[in-house]
């Protein structure tokens, strides 16, 4: 009896891997997020699915409830997939799960999938780095409240002189370009909005740090901060 912490990529079903497609093609129940509900048409018919999707603001299932149901199904049934939006480990609470089951016993291993890290930009055409534009990337996570981090780490980004990506900003993206801004980057930098990366329903608006606050946006909106927006192919 085995758990299989599985990242469903983007969205779209033709970009989970092919280990995680014939894992969800032979599990006996797969508890997903909402991001991964349209990979669910690769489960198996008669398999058990279960529903702990979040929201903003919203956890109709507490994560501790989550790593609970992991635990009970991987106890009493052979295949179990926890389908996860995008990479487990990245910004997915995956490694929490993980530790439940390490800590109850429960055999598990970690199924890689397609983190809208690098599907964002690559469906915006925007390379991720770029030689002599950038050499490297930073990754943020938008639920932390920008005011709460410290300025030297805000300074230590801006200063990387790379490709910027926010996850789960689309409440707090004005904030955060402000912190920006503050530490060092040009207000003028450009900044791609892609929403829904790699998906039919794919939106891109291009703005600036100091305009990428005045505009609303849905989840899941993967923001991409730096130069390389502005070699955007294709556009």
């Amino acid at each position: 009896m085995t758990v299989y912490l599985v990242g469903a990529g983007p969205g779209d079903p033709q970009l989970i891997t092919v280990r995680g497609a014939r894992l969800l093609a032979s599990a006996d129940v797969v508890v997903h997020d909402r991001l991964a509900v349209p990979v669910l048409s690769l489960a198996r018919e008669g398999a058990e699915l279960i529903d702990v999707g979040k929201t903003r603001g919203m956890a109709p299932v507490p994560q501790d409830e989550i790593n609970a149901i992991l635990v009970e199904q991987g106890r009493r049934r052979g295949c179990v997939v926890r389908l996860k939006g995008g990479d487990p480990f990245v910004f997915a609470r995956g490694a929490e799960e993980a530790a439940a089951l390490l800590g109850a016993g429960i055999s598990f291993e970690v199924v890689p999938g397609v983190s809208s890290v690098l599907a964002a930009p690559a469906a915006a055409r925007i390379p991720l780095t770029l030689r002599g534009v950038a050499q490297s990337f930073t990754v943020l996570t938008g639920h932390e409240d920008p005011a709460c981090v410290p300025e030297e780490r805000w300074h230590a980004i801006a200063g990387l002189a790379g490709t910027i990506l926010v996850l789960m900003g689309s409440a707090r993206i004005g904030a955060i370009a402000e912190r920006l801004v503050g530490s060092g980057l040009a207000p003028q930098t450009p900044v791609a909005a892609v929403y829904a990366a790699a998906t039919e329903v794919q939106q891109i608006s291009v703005s600036s740090l100091d305009g990428i606050g005045a505009g609303h946006y849905a989840a899941p909106t993967t923001f991409v901060i730096g130069e390389v927006v502005r070699h955007r192919l294709g556009t």
